[in-house]
C-alpha cells in the first residue's frame, strides 16, 4: 500500500508538520527526503532498507558517490541533492558562529564542530580562534593526519593566534573510530598547547573530542 493511502496521522510528512520533525523516525525522515519508493516498496520501506543496507543513517549520508548511487532507488540526482543539503546544514551551524558573534551557547559549539569534524576518516586537530571577550574570530583545520594519529605543533597553532590576535581558543578534533574517549597522548598535547599559549596570555577554553554520537569536553572533566 502506497503512503497516500496510510491514515494521514501516519504520513511522514504530515507527521512532520503536526509534531515536529524530532517526532520521526531516521526511515521517515529518509522517506520524505526519498519522496517516492519502488515498484512494490513505499518510501518507508525502501527508507528501511537502505538504513539496513549501509548500517545506519550516518554511513548513509556519509558515503562515497559510487557506495551511494548503488544503493536501491539513488543516483546522482539523489546523491547530489543529500551533499547539498548536508551543506546547507553546516552552513546554517556556521551561520550562527558567524565572526563577532559571542559565545554563548556551549551546545551550539558542540553542534558546530561535530558537523565539522565527525565525517572525516582520518583524524583532524582544528581550532576556534575567539577575542579577549570570547567573539568569534574564525575556525581553522590547523593538522591532518592519519586513521589514528596527528602530529599538532603548538609553535605552529600558537603562532596562528598571534596572528589572528585570539585571546582565547578552543581545541577540537575527531576520533575516526568513532571512540570519543580522550587519549593520554590528547591529554599531554592538550597540556603542551595550553602552556605554549599561555606564554602569550592566549586561554585554552576547552578541547572537544568528536566520535561517533559523543563529544568529549575537557572542560566539562575538570582537565582545563
Amino acid at each position: 500500500m502506497g503512503i497516500n493511502h496510510w491514515p494521514e496521522g501516519e504520513r511522514p510528512r504530515e507527521k512532520l508538520l503536526h509534531l515536529g520533525a524530532q517526532a520521526l523516525s531516521d526511515a521517515e525522515l529518509l522517506a520524505i527526503f526519498l519522496r517516492v519508493g519502488v515498484r512494490g516498496r513505499s518510501a518507508v520501506d525502501l527508507a528501511r532498507d537502505l538504513l539496513s543496507q549501509f548500517g545506519g543513517l550516518r554511513p548513509l549520508l556519509e558515503a562515497d558517490r559510487q557506495s551511494f548511487c548503488a544503493g536501491k532507488g539513488l543516483g546522482d540526482a539523489k546523491f547530489a541533492q543529500l551533499q547539498a543539503t548536508l551543506e546547507l546544514s553546516r552552513r546554517h551551524l556556521a551561520s550562527q558562529l558567524a565572526r563577532g558573534n559571542a559565545l554563548t551557547s556551549p551546545a551550539l559549539v558542540r553542534h558546530y564542530l561535530t558537523s565539522q569534524l565527525r565525517h572525516l576518516g582520518h583524524e583532524e586537530f582544528a581550532a576556534l580562534f575567539l577575542d579577549t571577550q570570547h567573539r568569534i574570530i574564525r575556525f581553522e583545520s590547523l593538522f591532518r593526519g592519519t586513521l589514528d594519529s596527528a602530529s599538532v605543533y603548538p609553535r605552529e597553532v600558537a603562532k596562528r593566534a598571534l596572528a589572528l590576535n585570539a585571546g582565547a581558543v578552543i581545541l577540537a578534533h575527531n576520533h575516526p573510530s568513532g571512540v570519543a574517549e580522550p587519549s593520554d597522548a590528547d591529554r599531554r598535547i592538550t597540556q603542551r598547547l595550553t602552556d605554549a599559549l599561555g606564554l602569550f596570555d592566549i586561554r585554552v577554553l576547552d578541547h572537544f573530542v568528536v566520535g561517533d554520537g559523543e563529544v568529549v569536553s575537557f572542560a566539562e572533566r575538570g582537565w582545563i
